[in-house]
């Protein structure tokens, strides 16, 4: 007797689970896209920024402004700065004059050829001549601060000119944007 009332439990079971199922639907078909032709929509004006606009702190990073151009570089036992670096100080200074709060240190630097002094001395009047522009273009002198590493912190340590040119420079580099 015990055999027939599980087998008749599980018939009844069986019933009940068939009674709630749900029964199944069929889905119509997805209906294809049709094209609604041209649609005439504004364009969405994103926030783009001025390259030329050197007051805009956003153009410190912007690789098409004058302003991610931080590094002047210098010829040979020279410290006077080259025409062609004289609009990338012209922009730095004008993002200074607009901006009060900015704070930059002029790092000077000589490649490895000279004794220790003469290249600490040199790496100054290189950061010197950064900062007589800037000061002729109207920046406060307490927003600006020279030092001079000399040869002690070369890009590149290979012994070739095209080596020594790339660690003759001034690197303009911001401490308050």
């Amino acid at each position: 007797m015990n055999t027939a009332v599980r087998i008749l439990s599980l018939v009844v079971l069986s019933l009940l689970l068939a009674a709630c199922a749900q029964p199944t639907r069929e889905t119509p078909p997805e209906a294809e896209p049709t094209d609604p032709g041209p649609t005439t929509t504004e364009p969405v004006e994103v926030d783009r920024v001025d390259p030329a606009d050197f007051a805009d702190s956003r153009n410190l990073d912007n690789p098409d402004s004058l302003l991610s151009q931080r590094e002047i570089y210098f010829e040979f036992d020279r410290s006077n700065v080259q025409p062609q670096y004289l609009p990338i100080i012209r922009a730095h200074a004008e993002y200074l004059k607009a901006n009060p709060s900015g704070r930059v240190l002029l790092e000077g630097h000589a490649d490895e050829r000279g004794s220790r002094e003469y290249n600490l001395g040199l790496g100054e009047r290189r950061g010197n001549s950064v900062l007589d522009l800037m000061r002729a273009e109207g920046v406060s002198g307490n927003q600006v601060e020279v030092v001079s590493y000399g040869e002690e912190r070369p890009v590149c340590r290979q012994t070739s000119e095209a080596c020594w040119e790339r660690n003759r420079r001034v690197e303009i580099v911001y401490t308050a944007r």
